[in-house]
């Protein structure tokens, strides 16, 4: 029985409740229950005590101890942050929060200052936000611990309130750059941090530099410089909120080049990874990973790059849900991009392949029983017209969330095909409880909205 993941937010009481539930079970006999310890339990007793449910709980999730998941927690504890839930004052506008956030933010954070340029001197979060180099120096001439204060509404280092300000001030004596470069000299963590909400991806310094990720927030003024000057001043390379904000948009390897040569893949995975243990992903695992992310993808020019520096095609990562446990070799296989990495033998892959290329006589080939009927989904989201027709001759499901994909995406032929396919414009997904046109006017598809508008009043008058 696999180890389970750690739950999102994870909270103590909640885990101990488990404990208590499952005692219980096992004392009435529950052969679920019964199954979980003989796997989980390395020398079952006769009376199954409550220390012995909280060791079940914790080795389920991979701990070897009740302690040791205990100490986890109290890193999440320790370093969790909800930046996003703060009163909207100076330096909450002025900053990513990674909820929110829009360029009227820190236009607001602008008006402020020009207004109360005393802003930028109340401490040395503010001078750090805004770049006013003259102002930090100062504060850590009377006080080199500020290096490292957390404070701020966030409670955030010094150089977290740089590496995340998109205040992007160009007056005399400000630049973020120089700050970062002075907050280092004096001792600045480059590694410092936190968990957003709790959740054990964490956001650091780097992260911030980058900026990206969902809905695309923008970079820091000085993004690669910035990065550059953390990766040299220790800032461990094995970032895993980096790479999945910058691994959002797919256009581009600059970040990646930089990370590898920084050691990206290689190491101990840094101080993140001692803290959290086997809830943050091992530099192996980030490595693999961002291979399967370019294989699913058919980024060639970025799987040659993984590949030069060491991935395996045949490793699994962290096996992250949304690829069910493949490896990028078989990701590649089943999204008809066999070719990069070599197909994998997997019969039922070949024809999933076959359908994406919309290669009609080896689907035909290949065709099995065995197939998930709701891969279509992915033919809409690429916006593979001819395969989704393909795909739905051969029996592939048309009434998922097919269309929704399809529209949020601006695929516009390939809504229409769906359409004539039988697709339903009047469906809404399990989650927002939106059509399709919802989900195109959420990303912004005009065309596709306007287009689903139409279809849907012909379809009602």
């Amino acid at each position: 029985m696999p180890t389970r993941r750690l739950p999102d937010r994870p909270d103590v009481e909640h885990l101990r409740n488990q404990a208590k539930t499952l005692q219980r079970w096992v004392r009435d006999g529950d052969a679920q229950a019964l199954r979980w310890v003989r796997e989980f339990h390395p020398d079952p007793p006769e009376t199954f005590a409550r220390s012995d449910a909280l060791l079940v709980v914790a080795r389920s999730y991979g701990f070897a101890s009740w302690p040791a998941l205990r100490a986890t927690l109290d890193v999440i504890e320790r370093f969790s942050r909800s930046p996003h839930r703060e009163p909207a004052g100076f330096l909450a506008l002025a900053c990513l929060t990674y909820s929110n956030d829009d360029p009227g933010r820190w236009a607001s954070a602008r008006r402020m200052l020009a207004e109360r340029p005393e802003l930028a001197g109340e401490s040395i979060h503010t001078a750090a936000a805004v770049g006013d180099v003259a102002a930090v120096r100062a504060f850590l001439d009377g006080d080199p611990g500020l290096a490292n204060r957390q404070g701020g509404p966030h409670r955030w280092e010094p150089l977290l309130y740089v590496a995340y300000s998109r205040i992007d001030s160009t007056a005399p004596g400000h630049s973020t750059l120089e700050v970062a470069r002075l907050l280092l000299e004096r001792g600045a963590d480059p590694d410092a941090g936190f968990l957003w909400d709790g959740l054990t991806s964490p956001f650091t310094v780097l992260t911030g530099a980058f900026g990206g990720g969902e809905g695309a927030p923008p970079p820091h003024q000085f993004r690669l410089e910035l990065a550059e000057l953390l990766l040299r001043a220790g800032a461990d390379p094995n970032d895993s909120q980096t790479l999945y904000n910058c691994g959002l948009q797919r256009q581009g390897d600059d970040y990646l080049r930089l990370l590898l040569r920084h050691g990206l893949g290689r190491g101990d995975g840094g101080v993140w990874h001692r803290r959290l243990g086997h809830t943050h992903p091992a530099p192996s695992q980030l490595l693999e990973d961002e291979l399967i992310k370019a294989a699913r993808h058919h980024l060639v020019e970025r799987v040659r790059l993984l590949l030069d520096h060491g991935a395996d095609p045949d490793g699994v990562g962290t096996a992250h849900p949304v690829f069910g446990g493949h490896t990028a070799r078989q990701v590649a296989t089943m999204y008809g991009h066999g070719e990069l990495l070599g197909e994998a033998d997997d019969p039922v892959l070949r024809f999933l392949g076959a359908c994406m290329r919309a290669d009609e006589e080896a689907a035909e080939r290949l065709r099995t029983t065995e197939a998930p009927p709701h891969h279509l989904v992915a033919a809409a989201t690429d916006g593979r017209t001819d395969a989704v027709r393909l795909m739905a001759r051969l029996g592939f499901e048309v009434q998922g969330m097919a269309l929704h994909q399809a529209a949020f995406h601006g695929h516009l032929d390939t809504v229409r095909a769906l359409l004539e396919l039988g697709a339903d414009p009047f469906r809404t997904d399990p989650s927002y409880h939106a059509t399709p046109r919802g989900w195109a006017e959420h990303n912004q598809q005009w065309a596709v909205a306007e287009y689903l508008a139409t279809v849907e009043r012909s379809r009602t008058e």
